[in-house]
């Protein structure tokens, strides 16, 4: 076009303004209008946990679900947002999942006096009468979490010290395993255990005709039948204390391991009235009143609780002996330890779980015990199955027995801290041939290609960062040994994260619902400002949550 005058120039700005115009309207009523969602989180290190391991930037939350999850671009070209975070380049994983904890016991245990730590029995006695002097009104005294590991001469305790400070006052004190408990003599009284006390499944231990007081196992609940039961304010109380604790270290779901009709009752009236936020998979106690009950329920699952399983003790714990053994215990020759019930009644109870569609989980430590329990599940389950019954802790396994994990498809939940706890002095019980077959995790990672962590928490602390480091360094928190302890069945990274992730949600039905960040999953999220997949894992054990989300509540804010 050529443009002669003034004037033609004016008109031809005007034409070109006017065709822009109409080409810039034209385009914008082409453009798709964005979704609108709640949150959008942008600007971060997202690790999808998918099938594919994905690393995203951003996520889209809405309804408590992810919408979608991939780049700045993607995320910020699709939709718009009532609130827009920008992560700053923090780090973001699906909510972590303890697969194996006594919750609720946790929150009861923050009620009675901490023994966890204490260096010798004299220790444990000074923190049992502070906390005495401090509740008088307190109708019996009750603590948990002491270790003679830790005690010079490694020796179990005797009660002749708490029957002068206590004679007229019930003492039970658990040991950190809950497999063994000192009581004193008023609280032998109540329970009717003398010298002469037997029972399948538990002992009482007795030196020159007398018993020490201390109490293993099933001897145990001669006396913790006998206390009075938690009200339910203060079940309520110790619920909401466990929960707030445990969102101070990212987790968003607990396997609660051996429940009873009534707290499980009481989880959903607190999620009723959305107190209780925590999502639970309830393992149930098999009582004959719990099996009546829920198998004519049937499995029940929602978005906050699953109920699918029974827990079953197979045996007892190392460090107090009662893990049953296929060879006597190499630093006390004359013991094996011992199943908490027959082998009959175990294969009863298989028998059971399968017709109804349940899930058997069992703690088995022992090399005996695993050995019983994995034949038990073999002739139930008799091959390959989807119907992921577990073995929970799986300790210490035979040789010959670790194949039957893949060939009867059961699913290995594990402690990580349990080995970098107990290596000071496993190998004492064991010897030095045993104790290779101890806590091998890898191993039975490769069976199915599948393991679910946990803590076993009040046992170990509640913290899953400390179960990602031991799976990853086999250390303890000051990072010792320094070469690691048995190294050759450490984790990696990736797969230390799907254990406290996606895989522990499969080990729980629950992997559609939870476990990775994917479109239609529950909006459960940690935000960490340092990344654990990449940091040093001398320091894994001490980052900090930065927040924890869950269905796109932030339920915990580091403060700032």
């Amino acid at each position: 076009m050529c443009i002669k005058t003034q004037y033609e120039l004016k008109k031809y700005i005007k034409f070109c303004s006017f065709f822009a115009l109409c080409a810039l309207v034209l385009n914008f009523s082409c453009q798709e209008p964005k979704t609108l969602v709640d949150k959008i989180y942008f600007g971060g290190t997202v690790y999808t946990v998918n099938p594919e391991f994905e690393i995203a930037q951003a996520l889209a939350i809405k309804d408590g679900k992810f919408v979608a999850v991939g780049s700045n671009d993607d995320i910020s070209s699709k939709y718009e947002a009532l609130e827009t975070i920008d992560l700053e380049g923090k780090s973001v994983y699906p909510g972590f999942i303890d697969a194996h904890t006594h919750f609720f016991r946790y929150g009861e245990g923050l009620r009675v006096v901490d023994l966890v730590g204490a260096k010798s029995f004299e220790e444990l006695i000074q923190r049992v009468k502070v906390y005495a002097d401090a509740n008088p009104d307190e109708a019996w005294i009750l603590g948990r979490g002491w270790d003679q590991n830790l005690w010079e001469g490694q020796e179990f305790p005797n009660r002749e010290l708490l029957d002068e400070l206590f004679p007229d006052k019930p003492v039970i004190l658990s040991r950190i395993d809950g497999h063994a408990a000192l009581v004193n003599g008023k609280a032998l009284s109540i329970g009717g255990i003398t010298a002469s006390t037997k029972l399948l499944g538990g002992s009482v231990l007795v030196e020159n005709g007398k018993t020490t007081g201390v109490l293993v196992d099933n001897a145990i609940d001669l006396i913790t039948d006998k206390i009075p039961a938690t009200t339910e304010q203060q079940a309520r109380k110790s619920l909401l204390d466990a929960q707030k604790n445990c969102f101070e270290v990212g987790l968003t779901s607990v396997v609660d391991a051996g429940l009873n009709r009534s707290t499980i009752d009481l989880f959903k009236k607190m999620y009723a009235d959305s107190s209780l936020k925590m999502r639970i998979y309830a393992m149930v106690n098999p009582t004959k009143e719990n099996m009546d009950y829920y198998f004519e329920q049937g499995i029940y699952q929602d978005d906050n609780l699953t109920i699918r399983s029974f827990k079953i003790y197979g045996d007892g714990a190392l460090g107090s002996r009662g893990a049953a053994l296929l060879k006597p215990y190499t630093d006390k020759p004359e013991e094996m330890g011992f199943l908490l019930s027959k082998p009959e009644e175990f294969l009863d109870l298989a028998e059971k779980m399968h017709a109804q569609g349940f899930q058997m989980n069992t703690h088995c430590i022992g090399d005996s015990a695993n050995r019983t329990l994995l034949d038990i599940y073999a002739k139930v389950l008799k091959g390959k199955n989807d119907l992921r019954w577990r073995i929970e802790h799986a300790q210490v396994v035979n040789p010959d027995d670790v194949s039957k994990f893949a060939e009867y498809s059961v699913i290995p939940s594990v402690q990580p801290t349990h080995a970098t706890s107990d290596m000071y002095w496993a190998e004492q019980r064991l010897g030095p041939e045993r104790i290779k077959h101890a806590y091998i995790f890898k191993e039975l990672l490769d069976q199915n290609g599948i393991i679910a962590l946990g803590s076993d928490f009040p046992v170990e602390f509640i913290n899953p960062l400390y179960g990602f480091h031991a799976a990853v360094a086999r250390k303890d928190k000051n990072n010792w040994p320094d070469e690691g302890f048995q190294t050759e069945n450490k984790l990696t990274r990736e797969e230390a994260l799907k254990g406290m992730t996606i895989w522990a949600a499969y080990a729980n039905f629950e992997e559609n619902l939870k476990g990775s960040i994917e479109a239609g999953k529950l909006a459960d999220l940690v935000i960490m400002e340092n990344d654990i997949m990449v940091e040093d894992s001398e320091k894994l054990r001490d980052l900090p949550i930065w927040a924890t989300i869950i269905g796109g509540e932030t339920v915990y804010q580091k403060a700032k």
